[in-house]
């Protein structure tokens, strides 16, 4: 689109682009304020995952719907639709009073961003990478000092004034657009089954530290998530517009990729999740101290996604993703010894700097990958379908990293083991799982991922014609 076509469209990227940073920052800007919300809310152990699992499912259920609505009804209509309630959502967030209550937003709020978040994905691909990119750093500082002069509330308070803000100048820069040649039809039963599958997924898994593996609601759980799941394939096999056409799998190098980001969120959700409890409650940081303690990770992980796109033209796709699944799963090995006694220095930092480089170089080739081939409508297709497999991947990543963490933990407790002790070697265990993910995800990159699909003509990745 030219200048001459649209004037304003640098404030218009501006305006979508402080929306993007709002919703992007609802995960990390959460993981800080953790261990208050534990305490405020009385929220289980088992339980506190949920305040992310909520968000990431009902965000990456509905993302790929959302992204359909948008190009049929109007992408900017929907996009003030999505803002507006992502706004209202936050609000009720600060307000819950209760654990459930708390949860049940958290859903709504990520319904909110999957409806907002799809008429953005389009503009500029690159600068709005650069934006979820920073926005992980300031969400950790942000959440650090809002939890801890404010009160954790204000972490979704916050997003009131940016959201009505940016709802004001909405109409004053941002076109409205819409696919006109598309069919009617929206797959919402699609959206709705999986992520009803996704959810019944979680519960089971998460309530396994109660119940046990072989009880009837365990089972039945699980049973219902399967029967779901399956219904969304039928659903899609039979729909006239699929949420997720079956046939986008045959391609080879793309449906690795998303495998590769399913097993990326898997480790780096619930790895972030841990350390958040790790520092306050055994290590005893502020919620501050947490945030500032963060800063390594998150800056390390822009620099690094800033020299993962010149590594990615010169070395190609596939080398540049095995060193950032590698320095990941280095990362996490280190963060087993994690101790009762340990420090920021010893403990923590020189995994986070690992974890930090190993992300830049992990999401930059991925987001590459995934896109490798598509063009025109496919693209958004596959733009969105990397998002949803990195949210729906982090979330059942964090149910079983937590459940396993939380399970070794009380185990060791009902056996006579001090608490800080106790948690902390469930921690270690947990950590191990996450470095199994990363080792899986790099045989999928090593045997999934096509050579000549990653070819980098011209010095433009592959996909960038999707951009």
């Amino acid at each position: 689109m030219s200048s001459f076509e649209d004037p304003k469209r640098w404030k218009a990227l501006a305006v979508l682009g402080v929306a993007y940073l709002m919703v992007v920052l609802d995960v990390s800007i959460v993981n800080v304020a953790l261990p208050s919300i534990q305490q405020d809310l009385d929220f289980a152990p088992e339980d506190l995952q949920w305040v992310i699992s909520a968000y990431t499912l009902t965000f990456g259920g509905f993302l790929l719907l959302g992204g359909r609505v948008g190009d049929l009804l109007g992408r900017r209509w929907l996009f003030m639709v999505g803002l507006g309630a992502f706004a209202v959502f936050s609000l009720a967030c600060g307000l819950a009073t209760t654990s459930a209550m708390l949860i049940a937003f958290r859903a709504l709020q990520g319904l909110a961003g999957a409806v907002l978040s799809p008429s953005e994905r389009n503009k500029a691909l690159g600068i709005l990478g650069a934006i979820a990119g920073s926005g992980a750093a300031i969400g950790v500082l942000a959440g650090g000092v809002l939890t801890e002069f404010a009160g954790w509330e204000w972490i979704f308070f916050v997003n009131v004034p940016i959201g009505i803000g940016a709802l004001f100048l909405v109409p004053l820069f941002v076109r409205e657009s819409r696919a006109d040649d598309l069919a009617r039809y929206f797959d919402t039963a699609g959206a709705v089954t999986v992520t009803a599958s996704l959810m019944l997924l979680v519960y089971g898994l998460t309530q396994t530290t109660n119940v046990g593996w072989t009880s009837a609601r365990t089972i039945l759980v699980l049973l219902g998530s399967a029967i779901l799941m399956a219904a969304f394939i039928v659903i899609e096999k039979r729909s006239r517009s699929p949420l997720v056409p079956l046939s986008f799998f045959r391609k080879r190098t793309p449906t690795g990729a998303n495998i590769v980001g399913f097993g990326l969120g898997t480790m780096v959700f619930g790895m972030f999740f841990l350390l958040s409890l790790y520092m306050q409650q055994i290590l005893g940081f502020s919620a501050l101290k947490t945030g500032v303690g963060y800063l390594a990770v998150a800056l390390t992980a822009v620099l690094a996604s800033g020299l993962a796109q010149a590594l990615v033209t010169k070395l190609g796709v596939k080398p540049v993703l095995l060193t950032g699944l590698g320095l990941l799963g280095a990362g996490l090995v280190f963060f087993t010894q994690v101790s009762v006694g340990g420090s920021y220095v010893s403990d923590l930092l020189p995994g986070f700097l690992l974890i930090g480089v190993g992300l830049g170089f992990s999401f930059v080739p991925v987001s590459i990958a995934a896109l490798a081939g598509a063009t025109g409508r496919d693209a958004g297709l596959a733009s969105g379908l990397i998002n949803t497999s990195q949210q729906i991947g982090g979330a059942l990543g964090l149910a079983i990293l937590s459940t396993i963490a939380t399970t070794h933990a009380e185990n060791l407790v009902k056996s006579g083991e001090p608490a800080p002790q106790a948690f902390t070697s469930g921690y270690s265990l947990a950590f191990w799982a996450g470095a199994g993910f990363a080792a899986i995800s790099i045989i999928a990159a090593i045997f999934a991922l096509k050579r000549e699909d990653l070819a980098v003509p011209g010095g433009e990745p592959a996909g960038a014609e999707a951009r």
